[in-house]
Parts: C-alpha cells; sequence; structure tokens
C-alpha cells in the first residue's frame, strides 16, 4: 500500500548551495567563513571567485582578492562585475590610472549594464583622487542619471564593490552638494554641506558665493546652516 500524500509542512527543505551559505556568511561580515564555503563550490565557478574576492577584500588582502578577480576574468573575459572590482583593488593600492582603466573597461563591455551607475560613481571617485574634477563630475552626473539614488543606497556587496573611500571627504560632499543643488535637490545639497562643515571644510564664503548654491541662498536652513559653528567629527 502506497503511503498517504505528505503534508506541506513535512516537505524536505532543500539544502543551501555554497553559494548562498557563503552569502549568508558574508551578511554577518564573517568574511574568512564566507571564503571557505565559497570554496566548497566549483573550483571555476567565476561568480563564486568573484565573491572569494570581495571577501578577501573586505579583510584588506588586496593580493588574494586581486588574485581571485583575475581568476574569475581569466574564465569569464567579459565579466563586468570582476573588472569593477579589480578596479577597486588598484583604487585601494592608490594606483588611481590602473583603477580608471579598469573602470573604463568595464563600462566598454556592457555601458548598459543595470550596474553601470556603480561603475560610473567609481570611475568618478578615481578621477577625484586624482584631482581631474571636470572628469570626476562628469562621472557622477552619469551615474545619477542612471540611478538617481545611486549615491545614497548602501546595499550589501552582492557581486559588485562600490568605492566609497576618499581622502578629501569634506571637499568630495561640497562636490556632491552642489550636484545635487544644480539638480534642484535641495534637501540632499544641504545634508551634504552640513556633512562638509562638519568634517572641516572651512570655506564658508567659497560656499555662499558659488553659483551652483545660488538656489540655496534664501533657504532658511541654508542661512543657518552657514550661521553655525558646526562640531568638527
Amino acid at each position: 500500500m502506497l503511503p498517504g500524500p505528505t503534508g506541506v509542512g513535512d516537505l524536505p527543505k532543500p539544502a543551501l548551495t555554497p553559494e548562498t551559505r557563503g552569502d549568508i556568511y558574508m551578511a554577518r561580515k564573517m568574511y574568512r567563513e564566507a571564503i571557505e564555503t565559497f570554496r566548497t563550490g566549483p573550483a571555476k565557478d567565476p561568480v563564486l571567485l568573484n565573491k572569494i574576492g570581495i571577501a578577501f577584500h573586505q579583510l584588506a588582502q588586496l593580493d588574494d582578492a586581486k588574485k581571485s578577480y583575475e581568476q574569475a576574468l581569466k574564465l569569464k573575459p567579459d565579466y563586468v562585475e570582476a573588472m569593477n572590482n579589480l578596479g577597486t583593488v588598484y583604487y585601494a593600492k592608490k594606483s588611481n590610472r590602473r583603477a580608471i582603466s579598469w573602470y573604463r573597461k568595464a563600462l566598454r563591455v556592457a555601458p548598459d549594464s543595470p550596474r553601470a551607475s556603480s561603475v560610473y560613481m567609481n570611475l568618478g571617485t578615481a578621477y577625484f583622487a586624482r584631482k581631474e574634477y571636470d572628469k570626476a563630475q562628469e562621472s557622477y552626473r552619469t551615474a545619477m542619471r542612471l540611478d538617481p539614488e545611486v549615491f545614497e543606497r548602501h546595499g550589501s556587496f552582492g557581486v559588485m564593490l562600490e568605492e566609497r573611500t576618499v581622502e578629501e571627504r569634506a571637499r568630495y560632499h561640497v562636490f556632491l552638494a552642489r550636484m545635487y543643488a544644480k539638480d534642484g535637490r535641495n534637501d540632499l545639497a544641504l545634508q551634504y554641506l552640513r556633512k562638509a562643515l562638519e568634517e572641516g571644510f572651512k570655506e564658508k564664503k567659497k560656499i555662499q558665493d558659488d553659483a551652483d548654491f545660488a538656489s540655496l541662498r534664501e533657504l532658511p536652513e541654508f542661512k543657518e546652516l552657514m550661521a553655525l559653528e558646526p562640531r568638527v567629527l
């Protein structure tokens, strides 16, 4: 006699893949455990190699991260995410010219990729580090056109790293404030101006005289901000 139908609650749960289990460790910031788990999957899976690279990157083991990204690209030469992530390794090593080269290569391969906004943001950050401010602004504006919230999103690592580390943070935040002001997004412009002042930006007169901030000048919030002496963080 055949057994009767099994209730839904009695069905066995599907086993988690190495990638899924590794992603759970990544979300918990358990990067070494993530690496070990990803490595239990197929050795020649470019996605797993890319994720292993990201885990090494979070551990500041940049050479190991670079090796993993390069292995992923050897298996999948048009892997945009690995190209971008290799660029972030060079950026972290302060080799901005090489970082820019990899970001631009990723954009040539897939200019219309859903993640192109992140690559353009990274490209802009590398140009900013080289003080090529016009090119940085052009890249940032393209990133914002593709994704208006690109600078406000703070998602998980996934398969692509977004580079948000800059040395001149105060100047960088004025830079972002200027772009938001020009787009009429005054709340965000004011938010980034406040951050810049808290980080030690002292040239208030330059902000007040800047034509890009003309739309803010009569706002009570802007006047209050210019009158304050923010506590430097």
